[in-house]
């Protein structure tokens, strides 16, 4: 068993849409990200989408022209297959879960590398 505190490892990074991973669970990476304005509008094809916010405020949008707000505490999983965007107006801290290798933007010549912290 180990201990990772999320507060420490999101200030070791100030970069934005970096998503880092701070733990591995089952076949999934763990991972904490700061959001500031708006990532594109993007699929994964194959895997859900999972986003829990820790501080601050986070819009969904999806293609469809439906958002969803989510305030620390809230979660949303985007479906598998919806074509959608994160936004924060001021930065949002945010933990993600994801299957191991699955690039962020659903396409991985534009994916972020996910160092792990």
């Amino acid at each position: 068993m180990k201990k990772v505190t999320l507060a420490e490892k999101l200030a070791q990074f100030d970069s934005h849409w970096d998503p880092h991973v701070v733990a591995d669970y089952n076949d999934n990476d763990v991972m904490v990200v700061k959001f500031a304005g708006q990532f594109p509008f993007h699929v994964h094809p194959d895997t859900d989408d999972f986003f829990y916010v820790l501080e601050g405020e986070v819009i969904l949008d999806g293609e469809d022209g439906d958002s969803v707000t989510l305030r620390p505490g809230d979660l949303c999983v985007v479906p598998k297959g919806m074509t959608h965007r994160p936004r924060a107006v001021s930065e949002a801290k945010v933990l993600l879960i994801e299957p191991k290798g699955v690039p962020n933007t659903g396409d991985p010549a534009t994916a972020a590398k996910k160092p792990r912290l």
